[in-house]
This record gives structure tokens, C-alpha cells and sequence, in this order.
């Protein structure tokens, strides 16, 4: 068996869901010496997120970001927590909604993800800053 880890640095990004699939990929390429195997994608914050949907086409990610903001509104009166900010609980409870990890087959020395599968940066906070990902990927 093979294991292999890298950290990842990713850039700032706005609110929203961000395709990172490729820069998932890039920043492992020991990924390409597994036939068989398992990849997991760790989040280290706790107000961004991570998640696997529609590759394709833009709105998809532009949806995601409307429900999440119509389900778990800022500026609510009950929050405690909130010396960050009126994003802050907000994006803890979208955070959690979501989860901190991803867990992706390989195959064949190949992420298995289906056809229309990319990863997503889930960032909730409006100036969230970088964030960091564990990458870890152990096979055959």
C-alpha cells in the first residue's frame, strides 16, 4: 500500500461555490501511481466548506449560493455569535451543513468522479482569506 499527503494552499476567493478539482489534482500527482484507491479532500477551517456537485454549468454554483443564503440568513437576531461579523455564524452553519471533507475513489491513477462530479470550494465568509486543504490519498 501507498500513501501519500500534501497541504494546499488555495487562493482567496469570493462567497460563493469555486471549482477546485483541478488544483486538487495538480497538487497530488502521486494520485497517477494508484490503480486502486481512495482520496480525501480536508477543509481546515470551520466557515468554508467542501462538496461534490455539477461540473458543468455555472448556475448550478449560483443556485447553491441563493438556497444556502435563503436557508441560513445573517443578521438574525438570535445569533450569539457574531464578533466577526454577520457572515461569521452564518457560514459555521453552512459549514456544517456541508462538512470539511470530500472522499473520492481512484481509479485506474484517476480521481473516480462521474462525468458531470467536480469538488467545490464552499467559501461563506465575504473575505474569508486562504484556505488550507489536507489532501491525503493511500492505494495500490
Amino acid at each position: 500500500m501507498k500513501i501519500f499527503q500534501q497541504m494546499l494552499q488555495l487562493r482567496e476567493r469570493k462567497r460563493g461555490f469555486h471549482l477546485i478539482t483541478a488544483e486538487v489534482v495538480n497538487a497530488l500527482p502521486q494520485i497517477h501511481e494508484l490503480k486502486t484507491g481512495i482520496c480525501q479532500v480536508f477543509i481546515q477551517h470551520t466557515s468554508a466548506s467542501l462538496t461534490i456537485n455539477e461540473n458543468a454549468d455555472p448556475t448550478v454554483r449560483q443556485d447553491f449560493e441563493m438556497y444556502f443564503n435563503k436557508a441560513v440568513p445573517e443578521n438574525d437576531p438570535d445569533y450569539l455569535h457574531d464578533d466577526e461579523g454577520s457572515d461569521d455564524m452564518p457560514a459555521h452553519l453552512k459549514a456544517a451543513m456541508l462538512g470539511s471533507s470530500v472522499t473520492i475513489p481512484i481509479r485506474n491513477g484517476r480521481l473516480a468522479l462521474g462525468t458531470w462530479q467536480g469538488i467545490y470550494l464552499c467559501e461563506h465568509r465575504n473575505h474569508g482569506g486562504y484556505r488550507t486543504l489536507v489532501i491525503s490519498a493511500w492505494g495500490e
